[in-house]
C-alpha cells in the first residue's frame, strides 16, 4: 500500500524488452541527500510505486534499482511508452507508524488517462483530464481522491469522461506533474473506496441492488461519510 506522497523521482535509464513484457532500469543518481535518494537503502523483493506503478525491486545498481514490467503492466500503464530518459515518480510503500499523508493507494492502475487542457492560475496549474475509458467515469466524483502517475490528488471538477485537478506550488516542484503537456498520457488508480461502493451497489437483481443501495445508504450515514 502507498499513499500517494511521492518520496523522491527517477529517470528511466533503459527499458530491456523481455518477451512480452520489459526489464526496466530506474536511475535515482542527481536525486541524493546526506542520506541518499530515500530515507534508508532499497531492498531487493520490496514494493516501490513507480510512476504510481506497484513493482517489485529485482536488483540494486550502482545508481538505481531494476524492476520486471509485465506485457500487461506496459500497455495498461505509460511505463511502455514513455521515453528513456522521462522522470519517474517514486515511492516506497506504506509502514506502520507513517503518517498517512494523502489516501490509500495500492498502485494498481486503472487506465490510463489524457491531459486535454492547461491553465495556469497564479502559482498553481490547473489540469484537464479525459477518461478514455467510461467505466471508470464513474469512479471520479468532485473533492474525491484519486492518483496521477503515483500523486494523490483532489478532483476538483467533473463533467462527463473529464476531470480536472489543481497542481499546487509544491507539487510542481516536487513532481513532473508541470512538465505534462496537453495530449500527454498518465496513470490513473481511482480511489479505493469509490471502486468497492460502486462494487456493491451494482451486484444481484436490480430488487436486490435496491435494497443494498438503501442498506448501505444507511451504513455510510451512519459512519458519517453523507
Amino acid at each position: 500500500m502507498f499513499t500517494g506522497i511521492v518520496e523522491t523521482s527517477g529517470v528511466l535509464a533503459a527499458r530491456e524488452p523481455r518477451g512480452p513484457g520489459a526489464k526496466l532500469s530506474i536511475s535515482t543518481s542527481g536525486r541524493s541527500t546526506t542520506t541518499g535518494p530515500f530515507s534508508s537503502p532499497l531492498v531487493i523483493g520490496e514494493s516501490i510505486a513507480v510512476h504510481g506503478v506497484c513493482l517489485t525491486v529485482h536488483a540494486i545498481t550502482g545508481d538505481g534499482f531494476l524492476c520486471d514490467a509485465t506485457g500487461e503492466t506496459l500497455s495498461r500503464t505509460t511505463l511502455g511508452s514513455i521515453a528513456v530518459g522521462g522522470h519517474l515518480h517514486l515511492e516506497r510503500a506504506l509502514a506502520l507508524g507513517d503518517r498517512l499523508g494523502g489516501h490509500i493507494v495500492t498502485g494498481h492502475i486503472d487506465g490510463k488517462v489524457r491531459l486535454c487542457r492547461r491553465e495556469t492560475i497564479g502559482d498553481a496549474v490547473k489540469l484537464d483530464f479525459e477518461i478514455g475509458d467510461a467505466d471508470l467515469a464513474r469512479f471520479v466524483a468532485p473533492k474525491g481522491s484519486v492518483a496521477i502517475d503515483g500523486v494523490s490528488l483532489t478532483v476538483n471538477g467533473v463533467a462527463d469522461s473529464k476531470f480536472d485537478v489543481v497542481i499546487i506550488p509544491h507539487t510542481l516542484q516536487v513532481t513532473a506533474l508541470g512538465e505534462l503537456q496537453p495530449g500527454d498520457e498518465s496513470n490513473l488508480e481511482v480511489d479505493l473506496l469509490a471502486r468497492y461502493v460502486a462494487r456493491l451497489l451494482g451486484s444481484g437483481s436490480s430488487r436486490d441492488a435496491d435494497a443494498k443501495d438503501d442498506r448501505l445508504l444507511e451504513k455510510l450515514k451512519a459512519a458519517g461519510f453523507i
